[in-house]
């Protein structure tokens, strides 16, 4: 029985680490959205995977994708989370698709670095087209920058990482 109750203990401690008890945080305004206690026009809600406009869009498409239950910024998630990162991009080109956007060369799908990031809820910024962006944008979701990471480099990042048990 005590090994049970410390496996418990364990994931409870990951799992509170990465996302609230119940998946939401009261204070986060994402967590607001995708309750719907914010009028955001939502693009795609599920249990999953949110979408919205970004509020300052970067490019002409800008998008939002979030885990609908709370989950820390880019710096807090490990390998396990590689296939969540995997779908949040599939979401992104879909949504791009579902607006008519075809040439899928030219997007931007990336995360901002702590501490870089306004909101500590995960979520992946998607532009297109991504020639069109000004240039604070430009500057805002550099390539290879120190406050920019792509979803590309993250998920090689994450899957650099040696699992821990």
């Amino acid at each position: 029985m005590a090994a049970s109750d410390d496996t418990e203990s364990k994931v409870s401690v990951t799992q509170n680490s990465l996302c609230h008890n119940d998946g939401y945080d009261k204070k986060c305004i994402f967590c607001k959205i995708v309750s719907k206690e914010i009028d955001t026009e939502l693009l795609h809600n599920d249990e999953e995977l949110s979408c919205f406009r970004d509020i300052k869009p970067g490019a002409p498409h800008h998008y939002l994708v979030v885990p609908t239950r709370h989950v820390g910024n880019c710096k807090s998630l490990r390998k396990e989370h590689v296939p969540l990162v995997e779908k949040m991009v599939e979401m992104g080109k879909t949504m791009l698709q579902k607006n008519g956007i075809t040439d899928l060369d030219d997007i931007r799908l990336g995360f901002h670095r702590p501490p870089f990031c306004s909101v500590t809820h995960l979520h992946l910024h998607v532009m297109a087209p991504a020639s069109q962006m000004g240039l604070m944008s430009r500057i805002f979701y550099r390539l290879d920058s120190y406050w920019f990471i792509t979803a590309e480099q993250l998920i090689q990042q994450l899957n650099s990482q040696v699992e821990t048990n």
